[in-house]
């Protein structure tokens, strides 16, 4: 009975196993930072991702060139054929589709001509260029000093406005509408060919 009444030993921890009780807790922690620094990086690429190739962009709409023909020209009107030449520029890493629209002139604010575009795509970072043939005349606009001293001069300044609406498809499932802008001035010298 002697035996039972002893009290039990303390069981303290020896040496070694304290030091490989702390090299397992170190390993943890070593595996925990590469685990966090693993899951951070991810993360960063992933904003990276989306940041640069899942953002959209509104396509460039622009008038590139354009060239005239059967000119008429007076002293108080004029009546020509333009052939622009447009394009659409694509930044985006999908097709930009866009749909039917039109494409408008105006000389010091009224209309002297209007264009029809027809639906088309622009594919994936690449520029769409088309041709339109419109026909500009003058016969609708009052007759004004600016318009016999702008026909005069040989220089006719023309503003133009259009908008295309389409969509910008991504990863074959992503669709974003987005409207392309056409408005911009130039003045095109009639007495050559070529507009600047």
């Amino acid at each position: 009975m002697a035996e039972k009444q002893e009290q039990p030993e303390h069981n303290l921890p020896l040496e070694g196993e304290g030091q490989s009780k702390e090299l397992q807790r170190n390993k943890r922690m070593k595996c925990f930072a590469y685990v966090l620094a693993f899951a951070v990086f991810q993360t960063g690429v992933i904003l990276i991702f989306v940041l640069v190739f899942l953002k959209i962009r509104t396509p460039k709409f622009r008038l590139h060139s354009a060239t005239f023909e059967n000119f008429n020209v007076t002293a108080s009107s004029f009546q020509m054929r333009m052939n622009a030449e447009l394009d659409v520029k694509n930044a985006n890493f999908g097709p930009y589709k866009f749909d039917n629209s039109s494409i408008t002139f105006f000389y010091r604010g009224a209309q002297v001509g209007n264009g029809f575009i027809s639906k088309a795509s622009a594919r994936f970072r690449s520029t769409k260029k088309f041709n339109v043939t419109i026909d500009l005349s003058s016969t609708k606009l009052p007759s004004s000093a600016e318009l016999g001293s702008d026909l005069k001069s040989g220089i006719l300044p023309l503003t133009s406005h259009s908008t295309l609406n389409g969509k910008v498809e991504q990863m074959k499932e992503k669709e974003n509408g987005e409207a392309a802008l056409l408005g911009d001035g130039k003045s095109f010298n009639h007495g050559g060919c070529e507009a600047p």
